[in-house]
């Protein structure tokens, strides 16, 4: 395995970690333009993008520390290392998007209600500020985002964040134009309901790693299927645990019955095909198998009765 790929290495990812800290500072210099500019020109719009390019330097943050906490070497108390500080903090995100949004809806809600002048020069010429501000992120993360699916979604997070500096400049050009100043709060709403889609399924997929649950994308069944048919070897598979650790990281444990008592030299090549097959078609690249002939009766138990105490 080459320095580059070793995930204790100080090179780990070394191309990803400037691209994201360029972005980072390009984000929060322009984040904090915007909201100057949206207190001074009263735009509320530019004020809720300046939150929306709040969480997203902060999940621009995320992806930065989870590359150089992935460096560090695991210890006897966390052997899988520290990749899950990822996801509880993605966890966290979410939940003060929800917040942020909501009171965001608030204040648009009020501006509706009682209507107030908008410096409509200003909010277009920090609006486009933005814009280019977010189109250079996403050009700077776009190379980088190839090769690592945690910055893909900081990648994908700044498309976004262009998408709703797009919004601001259009509506910043309306009142211009018509004064129709409850662009802005409307604006405001919309932008709001793009963080919360953001938020839910920042939620979801960081609730889903936590439980453990199957990543998306796999169905064990079809899996199970697959490697009875291209080893013929194996006359089964039972016991199957598919989890996430982090982005890109996923596991299993499985139970793999062959058709007679064989040493241990002739399951390595068979082990060998298990592992190629679910590295190659479906991103598993750390895998603990336990071999069982068709003679053994594996003892059926239940979640529960693995941690039971003897006694009980």
């Amino acid at each position: 395995m080459s320095e580059e790929n070793h995930p204790h290495s100080h090179s780990y990812r070394n191309l990803e970690k400037r691209r994201l800290l360029i972005t980072i500072i390009i984000t929060v210099v322009v984040m904090i333009v915007e909201i100057v500019g949206g207190i001074l020109s009263k735009s509320l719009a530019l004020i809720s993008d300046a939150g929306h390019m709040f969480t997203h330097s902060f999940a621009l943050l995320v992806s930065f520390f989870a590359i150089l906490l992935a460096s560090r070497k695991p210890t006897p108390e966390k052997s899988f290392g520290f990749y899950r500080v990822e996801i509880l903090a993605a966890l966290f995100n979410g939940i003060a998007l929800l917040v942020v949004a909501g009171f965001i809806v608030w204040e648009a809600i009020k501006r509706i209600i009682d209507p107030s002048e908008i410096k409509v020069m200003e909010m277009i010429i920090i609006s486009i500020i933005g814009l280019a501000a977010n189109i250079a992120s996403a050009a700077v993360l776009s190379g980088a985002s190839k090769k690592s699916i945690n910055v893909r979604s900081a990648f994908i997070h700044m498309i976004g964040d262009t998408a709703s500096s797009v919004a601001i400049v259009i509506g910043a050009v309306i009142i211009y134009f018509t004064g129709f100043y409850l662009i802005d709060p409307i604006f405001s709403i919309l932008i709001c309901v793009a963080i919360l889609y953001w938020a839910f399924l920042l939620i979801r997929d960081s609730v889903r790693i936590l439980m453990e649950t199957t990543p998306k994308g796999i169905d064990i069944k079809k899996m199970t299927e697959e490697l009875r048919e291209k080893i013929p070897e194996l006359k089964g598979l039972h016991d199957i645990h598919i989890w996430v650790i982090t982005d890109d990281m996923n596991y299993i444990t499985a139970h793999v019955v062959v058709g007679q008592d064989i040493s241990i030299s002739e399951c390595n090549p068979i082990l060998e095909k298990i592992n190629e097959i679910l590295l190659h078609n479906y991103n598993i690249g750390h895998s603990t198998i336990q071999f069982e002939t068709m003679e053994c009766k594996p003892h059926k138990y239940n979640f529960r009765d693995e941690h039971s105490h003897p006694n009980q």
